[in-house]
């Protein structure tokens, strides 16, 4: 099932939820509504996805005259994945991150932190931004957008329902019954995140493999992963939203090691990735993984 495919029955999933909703509680009324929220939900998830994650980040346009090293990276690794040259942009962030944004590649960003800039040697950079360029080839950039504004919907309708069974009248008009409701407003935002966060995985996973194939070579991909997975830990992002937390190359927001006495804020990558249930709950894969994935390739 190709990408373009999978957000069309993402979108197409998430509307339908609107009008499910909309029609139970108001009828042909309701029904009305709820694909009129459909649509302005779906269309703003597509259309508006890098100016989310580009103003989240606080990032900043770079041209080739203010950074000539890295916009040649990126010219580079866009002839290579034969794919239209992407805006390149510098966000202040200390943490060493890297993501790419966008709807398609006539549309895509590849946003690099100030972090990953002094801490990478050229090779790794080039590495990484294989990587973000392998997303915008793959036309999955979208997709984890997409999966993550249809786990927000999820939960923002499981809420309704319970609030319309709360306050919209008697038990008999509720077409779920109290249990079914119960059941929806736990399980539902539960079972949305969890695929919205396999998604996620599976996207990286993609994204290593290509970049690797990119450039002929795993091990600069598979160095930096490893710097930039340490660094993380230490280094916290400041003003980046937490619904971007699946746009950056390693989960930015993970807790500390334990015994430093730092306070973090912990993501639900976690700080020692361990092959367990737990996993499930993560939106990037373990990082030794995928550093043992790259080194294993042959090219």
């Amino acid at each position: 099932m190709n990408n373009a495919f999978k957000t069309a029955v993402l979108l197409g999933f998430l509307g339908g939820l609107f009008m499910a909703v909309g029609a139970a509680f108001g009828g042909t009324s309701g029904l009305a509504l709820g694909l009129l929220i459909g649509l302005v939900f779906c269309g703003g998830t597509y259309w508006f996805s890098d100016k989310l994650a580009i103003a989240s980040a606080r990032a900043k346009p770079v041209s080739r005259d203010e950074d000539p090293a890295l916009y040649a990276i990126v010219e580079d690794l866009a002839r290579r994945a034969d794919v239209p040259m992407p805006r390149v942009f510098v966000s202040p962030e200390q943490q060493p991150n890297a993501f790419a944004t966008g709807r398609n590649p006539a549309n895509a960003v590849v946003c690099v932190t100030q972090g990953i800039r002094e801490l990478l040697p050229p090779d790794e950079l080039k590495g990484v931004l294989a990587h973000e360029m392998a997303h915008v080839k793959h036309r999955d950039i979208l997709i984890g957008s997409v999966a993550a504004a249809v786990a927000m919907g999820i939960t923002f309708l499981a809420r309704m329902l319970m609030w319309g069974a709360m306050f919209g009248g008697e038990e008999d008009n509720n077409p779920f019954g109290i249990i079914g409701l119960l059941a929806m407003v736990i399980l539902a935002p539960l079972a949305a995140g969890l695929i919205q966060m396999a998604i996620s995985r599976s996207r990286e996973y993609d994204a290593d493999e290509g970049g690797a194939r990119m450039l002929g070579d795993g091990e600069p991909l598979a160095r930096a992963l490893e710097k930039i997975d340490v660094y993380a830990k230490k280094i916290p992002m400041v003003r980046v939203s937490p619904a971007q937390e699946n746009a950056y190359i390693i989960n930015p927001f993970q807790a500390p090691p334990p015994g430093n006495g730092r306070g973090g804020r912990g993501g639900r990558g976690g700080a020692r990735p361990q092959k367990s249930f737990g996993n499930y709950f993560r939106t990037h894969p373990p990082t030794e993984d995928r550093v043992a994935r790259l080194r294993a390739m042959t090219f």
